[in-house]
């Protein structure tokens, strides 16, 4: 049972892929289709048209297996060693660097999101002892 839900799950996502893959043949958008079927679905969520439930299983099952995307571009990368010869130290420290910069702006947006849950978690804890009083 839980196996028809991922795929169920997997075929809505995969609805808004080719949703957006339409609209950009359609309309000659020069954003790619597969970001269009992520805004789309983006816009989905926000407004509660898909509840998060509808995905989450399915949603959490492609992202298992999201490591083994990477696979195809690291064998790439090694097909060009004179890439890494002529300026192999500076695409280093741009990675080093895009990487901290990453980190860092999660890291201070993970935090922000979770001051901003608390203090609607102490309003709503002081609404409902200030409604029982």
């Amino acid at each position: 049972m839980k196996a028809i839900k991922v795929v169920l799950q997997i075929a809505i996502l995969y609805v808004f892929s080719a949703l957006g893959e339409t609209i950009h043949q359609l309309f000659h958008i020069p954003i790619p289709g597969s970001i269009i079927g992520l805004v789309l679905m983006l816009l989905c969520l926000m407004f509660n048209i898909i509840p998060v439930k509808m995905i989450e299983n399915g949603a959490g099952f492609l992202l298992s297996f999201l490591p083994l995307l990477f696979i195809p571009a690291m064998t790439g990368v090694i097909n060009y060693p004179s890439l890494f010869s002529s300026s192999g130290a500076v695409l280093l420290f741009v990675v080093v660097l895009s990487t901290i910069v990453t980190m860092a702006a999660a890291g201070i947006v993970s935090q922000l999101l979770e001051t901003r849950a608390n203090k609607r978690k102490e309003k709503k804890t002081c609404r409902n002892s200030f409604s029982q009083s």
